[in-house]
This record gives structure tokens, sequence and C-alpha cells, in this order.
């Protein structure tokens, strides 16, 4: 689990990097805020997922500061082909929750993280209508609106809060298990996106159990979930990387987790 107890030695060998993010997501909120509940033309891409000028336009403003700042990092965007650079590399999503975006729902997000070889040593979830931004750093506790959040420490499935995003983002094998895990859950509930791990890192909810994601759909979420006291993983318990498969875990505690990957793996 992370140390969350020593909030220093994290963010102060981060502190330039902490700095860029703010003004990442800065950037990020208002050109969403401008696009959101207006007319919008919306394209649909090969995986069938939309998209909207706007997700192009945070995305190509976000890397221009990231090229200004730390022009031998990396950047790999959902949006445009990935840069390649030395060991550190920022992962973005400009909109996270396209499909809430459009339909005006406002539970849609920026995510952003910077990743060192494999490992997301910072991220931050920022939800723009909300006016809500969870900031996680490797080895620091995390911060929602400059304030530090705690995991609600649930330890037991029947106790859990669960969400997911939807049940179309399950094929049918992972639906299968999905359902049966999730009706032991004291209570099961769908939307929301990223908002949703913000949620569990701030001891709303419980347990986040979801399929098929992408490293720019998971890879912020990582330090902010375990920033606060919870743990993130795939469905085997095995750290989240490049190359997972997708299915991911966020709970509240140690204990919660390795129950969650234990129904998941039986039966």
């Amino acid at each position: 689990m992370a140390n969350t107890h020593s909030t220093e030695p994290g963010r102060a060998a981060l502190v330039r990097e902490i700095a860029l993010a703010g003004k990442l997501a800065d950037v990020a909120r208002g050109l969403a805020l401008e696009y959101f509940r207006r007319p919008l033309a919306v394209e649909t891409k090969p995986d069938l997922s939309p998209v909207t000028v706007a997700d192009r336009a945070i995305e190509t403003e976000m890397r221009k500061l990231i090229r200004a700042q730390f022009p031998a990092h990396g950047i790999r965007g959902e949006e445009y082909a990935a840069e390649a650079g030395a060991e550190e590399t920022w992962v973005l999503d400009p909109i996270d929750g396209t499909k809430s975006f459009i339909t005006g729902f406002p539970l849609f997000g920026t995510l952003i993280a910077l990743v060192r070889g494999a490992v997301p040593i910072l991220g931050l979830i920022d939800c723009p209508a909300m006016r809500e931004r969870w900031i996680g750093v490797r080895g620091a506790a995390t911060e929602l609106n400059g304030e530090a959040v705690r995991t609600s420490r649930c330890a037991h499935l029947r106790e859990a809060r669960l969400y997911s995003t939807s049940p179309d983002a399950f094929n049918a094998e992972d639906w299968s298990t999905y359902d049966r895990v999730s009706r032991s859950a004291a209570l099961r509930r769908f939307g929301g996106d990223c908002y949703i791990y913000g949620l569990v890192a701030s001891g709303h909810c419980d347990l986040v159990i979801e399929a098929s994601l992408k490293p720019h759909d998971y890879f912020a979420l990582v330090p902010v979930i375990e920033g606060a006291g919870g743990r993130m993983t795939d469905w085997r318990g095995a750290p989240l990387d490049w190359n997972s498969d997708g299915r991911v875990i966020a709970a509240a505690s140690e204990s919660l987790l390795a129950e969650a990957v234990g129904a998941l793996r039986s039966g």
C-alpha cells in the first residue's frame, strides 16, 4: 500500500510536474466547459467510440504545454499518436466519458498521469462541471481540491458499495463473472466514468470493477486511489501496466481487494 503518512517526500520530488499537471487540468477544464452542453459535432472512431472537437482541442493544448516544459518526456494520449521520450511519459485522456459529455451528463473528466517506466507516479482526475480535482502522488496523500482524503477502509465485499460505468463495457464472459461477484456486494450502481474512482478515494463508495479500459483510462487513477489508502490492480491482483488487459479493480482496502480478486477468480 502507498505510504500515505509522509506526504512531503513524494511531492517534493515532483514539484514542477505537479504544477504542470495542474496547468494542464486548468486548460482542459476551461476548454471542456466552453463546449459542454452546446451544439457539438460528434464523430465515431474506428473502435466505435465517440470523439469531438473538444477532445482534440484539449489534448492538443496539453501536448503543447508538456513539450514546452518537459521536451524530453514522452506523451501518450487518447486522440493522437504517441510521442517517444525519456523514462517519464505523460498519459492523457482529454475527456474521459465522452458519451457523458455529449449527452450533458456532468460526471465526465480529464485524466492526467505521469508514468515512470511502467509505474504511475502522479495522477490527476479533474471533473470540470463538478469543479472537483483529485491529485495523487506516489508516496503521498491524495488531495481533493487541496484537502487530504481517505478511502472508507471497507474490508468485505458483502458490505461494499460497488460502482461500474456501464454494463456495455463487459464482454459476455466478463459480464457473467462481474454479475455474479457484484450481486454479493451491499449494492451496485452504474455510471460515472472517472468520477467514481474519485468517490472511492474520498470514501463515498468502496469498490469499482470494470473492463475494457486502456492505459489512458487507468494510469491516472492508480496514484489517486492508493494515495488515499486504497488499492488498484487488474482482476488477478497484478499491478496495472502498459500491457494490462483492461480489467481493473479499485478497492478501498487491501482486504477488500483480496476478497474481490478471489471472487472474480472463483466459479
